[in-house]
C-alpha cells in the first residue's frame, strides 16, 4: 500500500455493502477497500437459486423503475440492456372471499377513481363512501410524522386503510400500517397529506400534472434473477470479498480502528457498517450507548418466502395478473401470492406454473417459523380457499427471512439522524447504511450505498 493510499473496511456483504465497495473503488483507486461478511457467500437478502428448471429468486425479485439508483447501477455493471419488466401489470385483492381486480388508478393503495373502486367490490359500499368523503375534506391536519395507519384512516376510513394500503405498503415492509411511519415509508402519501385536505384531489392534482405514461416499466428485473447483480459486483471486487468472517469487536485505534473478527484483525481508517441496525448495535455499544440503543429499539418482522411449482393441468383459475394481494381481514397465513410464470416471461419458458408465496409480518412472527410440513399445509390449505388449488405441487422451495425486515415506526427518520450525529460525535470515521435506515428497496439501499461513499470521501479528506 502507497502511503497515500486509505484503508475501509465495509461489513456486510448485501447489495449495500457490495454497492459502498465497488463505487468506493471507482471513485478513488487510492482506496483500499475490504468487504466483510458472516456469511459463507455474499448477496444477503438478494438470492437467486435453480428451481423448476429455472432460476428463481428467493426473496425480491425486481427493482423500482421510477427511482434512478438501480437503473444506474444495472448500467454500470453491464447489465441494462438485459433487464425485462413484468408483462403482467393487473393485480388482484383478496377481498369479502373472493378475488378482486385492484382498482386503478391508485397511488400506494389510495383510488383516485371512485367509480372503478365501486366497481370492483374491493370495499363494501359503507367503505367507498367513506373514501368518497375524503374529497370533502378541508382540513390537512398531519400529527407530526404519524403512522400510515392513522392519517388514512381518518380521510379515507378503515376499509380503505386495510383492505388497499396496508396489503401494498404493510405487505412492502412486512409491517402494519397502523405502525409505520408515514415519512420513512410512504414519503408521496406524506407530501399529499400536507399539501392537501383531500389525499384524493392532492393525488389527482399530482398526476395531473405530472401524468405517467402508461406504457413505461413500473419494475425492472433480470432474467437470471436479482443475483446476477450480486454476481457482476462479487466479480468486480474480487479477493476484497472475505465471507465466513463475523466481525466481534471494533476498537480505536488512534485515529483509525482495528476490527477483530473470527478470522483475524483487520485495520481501516474507515468503517462502513452496512448491517441490520440489531446487528449493528453490539459493535458500536463501546463507543456510543446513545446510537446502539435507538439502532436497538428498531424492530424486525420474519418472513417465509415458498416457491411452487405446478403442472398448468391443474390450476383450473386463469392466472392472467402479476398476483394476488390477501388483505389482514381475510389472512390465515398467505400474505401475498405472485404468479411467477404469468408475472414473467422468462419463467413461463419452464412449462411449469410458478408461484412465489409470502408469508408472515410483524404482527404474525410464528409462521415463517413453523415446521416444513406444517408451513405447507397453511399455504395449500390458503391456496385452495383464495385460488381454488387443491393440487399437489410438482415442486417447492422454502426460504426462510427471520428478523430480516426493518419496521420504520413514527420518528424513525429522526431516530436515523440520532443515530449518525452520535456517531459523527463518538465513533468518526464508522458509518451505517442499509434497509435499517433510510428505505428498504433495492434501490434505496444502493443510494445509502453513494451516500456512505460521499460520508467515506468527506471524512477521509479532513483526516
Amino acid at each position: 500500500m502507497s502511503p497515500q493510499q486509505h484503508r475501509v473496511v465495509v461489513v456486510g456483504a448485501g447489495i449495500t455493502g457490495l454497492t459502498t465497495a465497488y463505487y468506493l473503488r471507482k471513485a478513488n483507486p487510492d482506496i483500499e477497500v475490504t468487504v466483510l461478511d458472516a456469511a459463507h457467500r455474499p448477496g444477503g437478502k438478494i438470492l437467486t437459486s435453480p428451481f423448476a428448471g429455472m432460476r428463481v429468486d428467493e426473496a425480491s425479485d425486481m427493482f423500482l423503475a421510477r427511482v434512478p439508483w438501480g437503473i444506474e447501477l444495472a448500467e454500470e455493471l453491464g447489465l441494462l440492456e438485459e433487464l425485462v419488466s413484468p408483462v403482467q401489470r393487473s393485480a388482484f385483492i383478496y377481498s369479502y372471499g373472493e378475488l378482486r381486480p385492484m382498482p386503478q388508478p391508485m397511488v400506494l393503495g389510495i383510488p383516485l377513481d371512485l367509480d372503478a373502486l365501486a366497481a370492483s367490490g374491493v370495499l363494501s359500499p359503507v367503505g367507498v363512501s367513506a373514501a368518497a368523503a375524503d374529497l370533502e375534506r378541508t382540513h390537512n391536519e398531519v400529527v407530526g410524522d404519524e403512522s400510515i395507519g392513522s392519517i388514512v384512516r381518518r380521510r379515507l376510513g378503515d376499509e380503505v386503510l386495510e383492505r388497499l394500503v396496508d396489503p401494498l405498503l404493510g405487505g412492502i415492509n412486512a409491517g402494519d400500517c397502523d405502525s409505520l411511519s408515514l415519512d420513512a415509508s410512504a414519503a408521496q402519501l406524506a407530501h399529499a397529506a400536507r399539501q392537501g385536505a383531500s389525499f384524493i384531489a392532492e393525488l389527482r392534482a399530482i398526476r395531473e400534472q405530472n401524468p405517467p405514461d402508461p406504457d413505461a416499466p413500473l419494475f425492472y428485473a433480470h432474467p437470471d434473477g436479482m443475483g446476477r447483480f450480486v454476481d457482476e459486483l462479487a466479480a468486480r471486487l474480487g479477493s476484497a470479498i472475505v465471507t465466513d468472517t463475523t466481525v466481534e469487536t471494533l476498537e480505536r485505534d488512534g485515529d483509525g480502528w482495528r476490527l477483530l473478527s473470527n478470522a483475524g484483525v483487520f485495520d481501516a481508517e474507515v468503517i462502513v457498517l452496512a448491517l441490520p441496525a440489531s446487528h449493528a448495535a453490539p459493535l458500536v455499544q463501546e463507543h456510543t450507548a446513545v446510537a446502539a440503543g435507538e439502532m436497538r429499539s428498531i424492530d424486525f418482522a420474519s418472513v417465509a418466502m415458498v416457491a411452487m411449482a405446478y403442472d398448468p393441468a391443474d390450476i383450473a383459475l386463469s392466472l392472467e395478473g402479476a398476483g394476488v394481494l390477501v388483505p389482514k381481514p381475510e389472512q390465515r397465513a398467505i400474505t401475498a401470492c405472485s404468479w411467477g410464470s404469468s408475472k414473467w416471461e422468462h419463467l413461463a419458458a419452464s412449462g411449469a406454473t410458478i408461484l412465489r408465496v409470502s408469508v408472515g409480518h410483524i404482527g404474525n412472527p410464528e409462521v415463517a417459523r413453523l415446521p416444513d410440513d406444517e408451513l405447507l399445509a397453511e399455504i395449500r390449505a390458503d391456496l385452495k380457499r383464495i385460488m381454488g388449488i387443491e393440487a399437489e405441487p410438482t415442486e417447492v422451495r422454502i426460504s426462510r427471512w427471520l428478523d430480516a425486515f426493518p419496521q420504520y415506526s413514527p420518528g424513525h427518520l429522526a431516530k436515523v439522524d440520532s443515530i449518525e450525529a452520535a456517531l459523527e460525535e463518538w465513533a468518526p470515521g464508522l458509518f451505517v447504511a442499509g434497509a435499517s435506515y433510510r428505505g428498504v428497496g433495492i434501490p434505496a439501499c444502493i443510494d445509502q450505498a453513494h451516500q456512505a461513499v460521499r460520508s467515506t470521501e468527506r471524512y477521509l479528506r479532513t483526516q
